[in-house]
């Protein structure tokens, strides 16, 4: 009897090093609490690879315009192009300072639009989840309970979620493969699937993950994580980037009666 009780504590004590999951906060429904204001806080927009500080394109910016380095994201290091496809990556990195559809104020896709250098907002219910960001007004819904067809391809693709214990799990189809992963010319195509994981590890935390499978891209499947900081600044709140208005020189100025000339440096004359 006195072994078994010993036997039963032994197994109620966490083993030495190990540290009990976080549970999180309950909404109504019993589900973990993800609503807030959330922002990434590393380079990953930049690139996702590691890679080192560099000059940016606009010299009169000086440091200001500079590319911060990073220790990367993308678990193991490299993200697995196929040859063609590397070949490919390389000749958008050569153009990134004008090709990158961020500059021309696309929607920026998933996952990209997680750890933009903006933050978004989670607000869920019971049948769907509602994700914000504040770069260019980009919005998408997760659907919990009976998921509608996608009738086509998106920027910001067709979004499914469901609960896996503490993390909600959503899988995205239906990516349009005009956006890029980062400014470093990454990219996909669209046949792109996105499976993300949304994970509490304390009340302002969250763990995300992004698994990527493109076999017209990439030689297997590969996955990119990070922390997600919850907002705490009193009265936070998505503020309006409605960067349109902001390209529309870049973009429509050849065209105009009076045509606007773009340098190199992305000022107009």
């Amino acid at each position: 009897m006195a072994i078994g009780a010993a036997w039963l504590l032994l197994e109620t004590i966490p083993a030495q090093g190990q540290t009990p999951a976080y549970k999180a906060s309950r909404t109504a429904d019993g589900k973990p609490n993800l609503n807030g204001i959330w922002q990434a806080i590393n380079t990953a927009n930049w690139d996702l690879e590691g890679h080192a500080a560099q000059k940016g394109h606009v010299l009169s910016m000086g440091a200001q315009g500079a590319e911060p380095g990073g220790i990367g994201v993308v678990d193991g290091g490299e993200i697995p192009y196929r040859p063609e496809a590397l070949a490919q990556k390389k000749k958008n990195y050569e153009k990134r300072f004008t090709e990158d559809p961020e500059i021309k104020c696309y929607q920026p896709g998933v996952p990209r639009a997680t750890y933009e250098p903006f933050p978004f907002q989670i607000v869920q219910s019971k049948s769907a989840v509602l994700i914000s960001y504040e770069f260019a007004n980009a919005t998408r819904t997760v659907y919990m309970e009976n998921p509608p067809e996608s009738p086509t391809d998106y920027l910001m693709g067709h979004s499914v979620g469901h609960w896996d214990g503490e993390s909600l799990v959503v899988e995205v189809t239906n990516l349009d493969d005009r956006t890029w992963f980062d400014r470093a010319g990454d990219f996909h195509s669209d046949a792109l699937h996105v499976t993300e994981r949304y994970t509490p590890i304390s009340a302002d935390a969250l763990r995300y993950e992004a698994t990527i499978e493109d076999p017209q891209v990439f030689s297997r499947v590969w996955k990119i994580s990070m922390p997600l900081y919850r907002r705490l600044e009193k009265n936070a709140r998505l503020m309006e980037f409605r960067c349109v208005e902001f390209v529309e020189d870049l973009i429509y100025g050849p065209y105009r009666k009076n045509p606007i000339q773009v340098n190199k440096g992305g000022d107009s004359k």
